[in-house]
């Protein structure tokens, strides 16, 4: 028997799945957890073998991390309506094993659970495209941090005393990122991390939370569908010469 866990913050919603999926032979449904607190303490007592995650507000890229550790073993599928192509790059470098649309239609949804289970991926052709057309900046620990950081809401001083830094090295950080990443101001910089890190919101507790944040390993951003490509370089041609024999 396949153990679920499904969390989501919507009940009816939430009801409407867990009827479909307890007519599915082999699915064994564990209570419906409606909080991330809720999952923690069922993961606890034993580890399921799939966790379906509703991507509410609540998991944000700092929660996933958490919860991965947490699960070991157990297989992670998000229950989505809309991902950035940001988000759901991040969520893959995880280990997440699937992206499902709450969309689909119900015998779609009950495939992709098996064949997650089976061991396979599941990832929509759309998405796994938008991962071609866009950019990928990579960053280092310290980076990741700060831009995680600067995500939250904090200030360069608040920044700086989390990372027990001093003020002026986060400012030479921001002005190499600001380069690096190719935006104007940290507001900019800002929005990227909210796309890589969470749905585009944080919960409201957690805007002054310091510690527990996991910096970044990279930036994934859309290109513009107007930006040119940058030029490349092109060698010369030459001229080649063969000798006949």
């Amino acid at each position: 028997m396949t153990r679920i866990l499904l969390y989501s913050d919507e009940p009816i919603l939430a009801k409407g799945l867990e009827s479909v999926l307890r007519q599915v032979d082999g699915f064994d449904l564990l209570p419906t957890c409606t909080s991330v607190a809720g999952v923690m303490e069922q993961v606890a007592q034993g580890s399921p073998d799939l966790v379906l995650l509703d991507l509410t507000s609540e998991i944000t890229f700092a929660v996933l991390t958490e919860m991965k550790h947490a699960l070991g073993n157990s297989k992670i599928v998000l229950w989505v309506n809309n991902i950035s192509t940001e988000l759901a790059f991040q969520a893959m470098g995880l280990g997440v094993r699937g992206i499902l649309r709450r969309t689909l239609p119900t015998d779609l949804q009950v495939k992709c659970l098996q064949k997650v289970q089976a061991g396979e991926l599941w990832f929509e052709k759309a998405l796994t495209d938008s991962f071609l057309c866009a950019r990928r900046v990579a960053l280092t620990q310290r980076e990741g941090q700060l831009v995680s950081l600067l995500s939250q809401g904090l200030k360069n001083k608040e920044i700086a005393t989390t990372l027990m830094i001093s003020e002026g090295t986060v400012k030479v950080y921001l002005s190499r990122l600001f380069q690096k990443v190719g935006v104007k101001d940290r507001f900019e910089l800002a929005l990227f991390g909210l796309k890589n890190l969470t749905t585009g919101q944080l919960p409201a507790g957690e805007k002054g939370q310091r510690p527990g944040m996991p910096g970044l390993r990279s930036l994934v951003l859309e290109r513009s569908p107007q930006a040119p490509e940058p030029p490349r370089y092109q060698p010369p041609l030459r001229t080649v010469l063969s000798r006949q024999y």
